[in-house]
């Protein structure tokens, strides 16, 4: 979960017996409700952003906003009807020919990574 192994489990749940001795079931309630109501609130606020942008915004999630989550969205999925043709390997009609050489990638093809460059 959190990269916690068993051995540093099993500290914790003893350390927090240590501190907490009898009290702990109501430590761990109190918590349980605690993440109850954050969950509702947070929630509740997302269904109140979501009425507030209207019906265009009907699919909006705030995930999207992740910048990982934005950049894989907007930028490196294959939107086939943005995609410029080729005519006869050049990308431009005006392209000179010696910018079509026998080493370029296809339009959607990865260059090449070298980890060790920089």
């Amino acid at each position: 979960m959190f990269d916690v192994g068993l051995g540093e489990m099993a500290v914790l749940v003893v350390l927090a017996l240590v501190i907490f001795g009898d009290r702990l079931p109501q430590v761990a309630g109190q918590a349980g409700r605690m993440l109850r109501q954050v969950r509702q609130m947070a929630n509740s606020a997302r269904s109140d952003l979501q009425e507030g942008l209207g019906p265009e915004f009907k699919d909006f999630d705030i995930a999207d906003l992740h910048p990982k989550t934005f950049v894989r969205k907007h930028l490196l999925e294959d939107d086939d009807d943005h995609r410029p043709s080729r005519t006869n390997g050049r990308l431009f009609d005006d392209e000179p020919s010696y910018a079509t050489t026998a080493g370029e990638l296809d339009y959607d093809e990865r260059p090449p990574f070298d980890s060790e460059a920089t």
